[in-house]
């Protein structure tokens, strides 16, 4: 086992669990489900990926969430909320058009325009350094990969471009890791406010995510898992 240190930051993050198509909420801090969607991406690992994620499963991940400083204290931005409408504008009778308006799901147009409102919540201006626990045999693919990625790599959504490096070095413990993550912080001029441990830890919250992957692709299917949320 070792373990990677990835740094996210971009203007925009996202990362869903339970969103459902008219509102797609984020988590406040990284999932690990889009963890390793992300790791998918970067490797060209598509279709389910049923034993790779099997294996993946019996390794962890811990999260430290960094806010930008100003004036010495954290500065704390709103969630995001961007308002779109899917399939609207479109003329019916251009048959090019019509395969862009949604339809039911015997294929038919419903009655009216067919529009779908959707309202989408992003994190902004955060930073989240992943200590990420990977099988040795598979580290050095993941640390290529996310040098020189094969497909785009996203944080949560597609248009959540990272806008610093992600890979940032290979470690003998998740410790270690964070520790390094730190420094990047401190130059950053970030500081830490909350952590994100695997299962239940004193002293903290613990929530239950639906987010630990089994099974990517078009029937995407997860398992739960516990983390605890402990404020810095």
């Amino acid at each position: 086992m070792t373990a990677l240190l990835l740094w996210l930051e971009a203007p925009l993050q996202s990362w869903g669990v339970d969103s459902r198509f008219g509102r797609r909420d984020t988590l406040a801090f990284p999932s690990r489900s889009g963890v390793l969607g992300l790791i998918c991406c970067a490797t060209g690992r598509g279709g389910e990926q049923e034993a790779w994620l099997a294996e993946m499963k019996e390794y962890t991940q811990t999260v430290a969430a960094y806010s930008r400083l100003e004036n010495g204290k954290p500065d704390i931005q709103p969630l995001l909320r961007d308002f779109q409408m899917v399939g609207s504008g479109y003329d019916a009778s251009d048959p090019w058009q019509d395969m862009l308006i949604p339809k039911k799901t015997d294929g038919k147009r419903p009655v009216g325009a067919g529009t779908k409102m959707t309202y989408r919540y992003y994190l902004q201006d955060m930073a989240f350094a992943c200590a990420l626990d990977v099988p040795e045999a598979y580290a050095d693919e993941i640390i290529l990969g996310l040098q020189n990625p094969v497909w785009p790599i996203c944080l949560g959504r597609k248009n959540c471009v990272p806008t610093d490096i992600v890979y940032r070095g290979r470690f003998d413990s998740q410790e270690d890791a964070l520790a390094t993550a730190g420094e990047i912080a401190q130059t950053k001029r970030r500081a830490e406010r909350f952590r994100v441990a695997h299962g239940r830890v004193e002293g903290g919250d613990v929530l239950t995510l639906n987010d630990i992957p089994i099974a990517f692709g078009l029937r995407k299917r997860y398992e739960d898992r516990q983390v605890t949320i402990l404020e810095q």
